[in-house]
């Protein structure tokens, strides 16, 4: 199920939506819990939709899936979050695999035509913002999401210029990963996604891997969760925390910090070349606002997975972000990089 697509270059405005529902009471304050003095609560005012627990419906994945009468629903990520974290983002991103992957679109057949880069689950389009600059030749992109607002949002802001001054035009469509194939790739140069391997299945990302796999095209897919943090200085209940988050990542069938593992084992059995590189957040006094908030979610995504960490994670939290707002704290947020050389079809390259 589509929308049609629309091709739009910067400019423009974006329209407003509702803002979005209660994201966690997952620490103490929630009914039934406790309050230590001194303790943090997690509220929907303090958490943005996307750094904490997920409001969706249980057995939402990626922001990517389209459900029949979902329109109403809130989104799964606001866009203030996916901004927050943009500059983090395109620090992370390993320009490793770069080069590689520039020798094989080179390659590529009806490559002299442009590129065709499909990018899955968009959010506001910072992998394009982030990759086009960094490739050359005319590039059209065409960004799925399933959140409207966003993919206007990702059509307005898209870049303007490839590496070289080429022209990049945009077009936006809703869909859903797990319907993905190789027809709807058809012509496809390269297909991208940032920070979304981790909140797919094996079989949302076997049919990912497929659809690649199908059409002869390559797969970029960064930033997925390793479920390793490193948080200065050490405190007792950071290996608790981080359990428990990462439990909270395999809700429902995901595949959290065992998804870039998977996805490089599913790739490799459709007869890619699989790369993998990490593609840390490091996070200082500069991105305060961001560690605030990523602290916050992962607190309370660990709490909603373990309730019973309530009060000492408020506590752990309070102290957490006092660190954090007095710049002593800093923090690495492991994830990982996949470029997947699928076989292009008809054997060139």
């Amino acid at each position: 199920m589509t929308e049609p697509a629309t091709t739009t270059q910067n400019g423009g405005t974006i329209p407003a939506r509702p803002g979005p529902r209660d994201v966690a009471d997952a620490l103490p304050g929630r009914p039934g819990g406790t309050v230590e003095p001194g303790s943090t609560v997690v509220t929907a005012t303090s958490v943005v939709p996307g750094a904490g627990p997920s409001a969706s419906r249980p057995g939402d994945g990626a922001t990517v899936r389209l459900r029949e009468g979902d329109d109403g629903e809130p989104a799964r990520y606001a866009p203030e979050w996916l901004q927050l974290r943009e500059p983090a983002d395109a620090a992370a991103r390993s320009c490793d695999l770069l080069d590689p992957l520039r020798v094989r679109l080179a390659n590529l057949p009806g490559r002299a035509d442009g590129l065709v880069i499909h990018d899955i689950g968009c959010g506001t389009g910072s992998m394009g913002r982030w990759l086009a600059p960094h490739l050359d030749g005319a590039q059209h992109w065409v960004l799925h999401d399933r959140d409207p607002y966003l993919l206007h949002f990702a059509a307005v802001a898209s870049p303007r210029s490839a590496a070289d001054g080429s022209h990049v035009t945009v077009e936006t469509r809703r869909g859903d990963v797990a319907r993905l194939t190789p027809d709807a790739l058809s012509g496809a140069s390269l297909v991208t996604a940032s920070a979304l391997l981790d909140v797919l299945t094996r079989e949302e990302i076997g049919a990912l891997a497929a659809a690649c796999a199908g059409a002869g095209c390559p797969a970029l897919l960064t930033l997925s969760v390793a479920g390793r943090v490193e948080l200065t200085a050490p405190h007792p209940m950071d290996r608790e925390i981080t359990e428990a988050f990462n439990a909270h990542q395999r809700r429902d069938a995901l595949l959290g910090p065992d998804a870039v593992t998977v996805a490089a084992e599913v790739f490799a059995e459709h007869g890619a070349t699989v790369k993998l590189t990490p593609s840390p957040w490091r996070l200082g006094p500069e991105q305060a606002q961001l560690t605030e908030q990523w602290l916050r979610g992962w607190v309370g995504a660990a709490v909603e997975e373990r309730p019973e960490l309530a009060s000492r994670a408020g506590t752990y939290l309070a102290e957490r972000l006092e660190a954090c707002a007095a710049g002593e704290l800093r923090v690495v947020v492991q994830h990982t990089d996949l470029l997947a050389l699928c076989r292009p079809v008809g054997g060139a390259g």
